[in-house]
């Protein structure tokens, strides 16, 4: 199997022996923890393999599909032999979903859609029967009879010549540079982030997020197949039927600082020839997940001892009290309320008009980040993240508070009662330290005195 980069193809073909449906397919969800038809509000089925559909979102697809000639599903079938809704006998395995009836036709697995095998010591006699039999007949590919594996395994496989992974560099016109599109030739269910294992956050009912990683996750419901997007851009094409789809995201300023704060470490260490070794071994078929987790998890690579910066809520800051004010902006005591109701207290730093002056404000984060160590105690005001004011449109850096103050305040107040041969030596340490990791890091403070410290 190759992994083909479609910058150099005029047309590429995810899946060359299915047809793109004529019709939005909406009996699936693109959150595998739904529970309900996102296009009905019904009960999801379960397949033998706890992949979720709507049987009455299915039924109506298929009425609606009956006169199309192609296949577009790579589905198993089976039917309970007696249809009492239309009074008939089937002895035939229907060849397409064309040919299914919505009431008798029992489906175990869906081959395009991501599943899972947590149900197989739950099942019946019978439904076993079907599990089983789902199972052998993986040993070929249902679309070009090509033989599998000759042995029998608890996990169904995609078949390498009919499932077909690319990728492509588009310039994006948000960050105003190139990002990186990874084609997957199925859909992409999933509720956590494949990197990070973050919840995933929807945008709508094909389109999902990590706001960490910003990895975007975009399915094509004409095709079943699901672009995976490092980086964050207003569209997107389905390579297989050309169907642009227009990206939504919670907050896109939010997104767009995270994107300009960790864009180093994370975009910038994409290696191709990696994935490429991994599919390229390829034969006879692969595994989804396991093909997938293998070609994410090692791509996005950073430095473990910088820290990253987060978004936080306005809403979870109460008691917000404005300090002081200077030239750099606006200084606020707040009390940051935590998971589990914790309570912090914590310092907020304005930067007015900041929503006009993005750029100063990501420098300035990123100043902070390049100067911040897990690893080594510097001395530094930490950072735990950045926050929008909603009213005035502000970025807003969370910093630790300093309980005793500012050293000139600490001095007036203590001067007397410390002594040289060991507080006031190892304020000065601590203050020399804090220097050194600075210009170690290549930065000037450029406004140090004792109010700042």
């Amino acid at each position: 199997m190759e992994l083909v980069n479609t910058n150099d193809e005029i047309f590429f073909d995810p899946t060359p022996r299915l047809k793109s449906s004529p019709i939005p397919i909406k009996f699936i969800s693109f959150n595998s923890s739904d529970e309900n038809c996102f296009n009905c509000g019904e009960t999801y089925t379960e397949t033998h393999f706890a992949q979720k559909y709507c049987k009455k979102c299915l039924s109506h697809y298929i009425n609606d599909i009956t006169d199309y000639n192609g296949i577009c599903l790579d589905v198993h079938y089976t039917m309970e032999l007696e249809c009492n809704k239309h009074e008939i006998i089937k002895t035939k395995v229907p060849q397409s979903i064309q040919e299914c009836c919505g009431n008798c036709s029992i489906i175990p697995l869906f081959k395009q859609i991501e599943g899972y095998l947590s149900k197989y010591n739950y099942l019946d006699n019978n439904s076993l029967r079907i599990y089983n039999k789902v199972i052998e007949s993986g040993k070929h590919c249902q679309l070009c009879g090509k033989s599998l594996d000759k042995y029998i395994t608890k996990e169904f496989k995609l078949c390498s010549d009919c499932y077909l992974i690319s990728f492509e560099w588009i310039e994006s016109t948000l960050v105003k540079k190139k990002i990186l599109i990874l084609y997957l030739p199925w859909w992409h269910n999933g509720l956590l982030c494949i990197n990070c294992r973050s919840e995933l956050i929807f945008t709508s009912d094909c389109q999902k997020y990590c706001d960490k990683c910003l990895i975007i996750y975009i399915g094509c419901r004409y095709c079943l197949t699901t672009n995976i997007i490092y980086g964050l851009t207003d569209q997107t094409q389905c390579r297989k039927c050309k169907r642009i789809s227009l990206i939504i995201y919670s907050n896109v300023d939010r997104d767009l600082v995270v994107f300009h704060l960790n864009d180093n470490y994370i975009y910038d260490n994409l290696d191709f020839d990696y994935i490429a070794n991994i599919v390229k071994p390829i034969d006879k078929y692969f595994k989804p997940q396991t093909l997938f987790s293998s070609i994410i998890k090692k791509q996005i690579v950073k430095n473990e001892n910088i820290k990253t910066y987060g978004w936080i809520p306005y809403s979870q800051f109460k008691n917000i009290k404005e300090m002081t004010k200077g030239g750099y902006g606006i200084i606020y005591k707040a009390t940051l309320l935590g998971y589990n109701k914790t309570l912090k207290t914590v310092i907020l730093k304005r930067f007015e008009n900041s929503k006009n002056n993005i750029k100063y404000f990501i420098n300035e984060l990123k100043s902070n980040q390049h100067c911040s160590n897990k690893l080594i105690y510097n001395y530094i005001i930490d950072i735990y993240g950045f926050t929008m004011d909603p009213e005035l449109g502000d970025y807003i850096l969370v910093m630790e508070y300093a309980s005793e103050g500012d050293l000139h305040k600490y001095l007036q107040k203590n001067f007397t009662n410390i002594a040289w041969n060991n507080k006031k030596l190892f304020i000065l340490q601590q203050i020399l330290t804090g220097l050194e990791y600075i210009h170690n890091n290549e930065f000037i403070h450029r406004d140090f005195h004792s109010g700042n410290i």
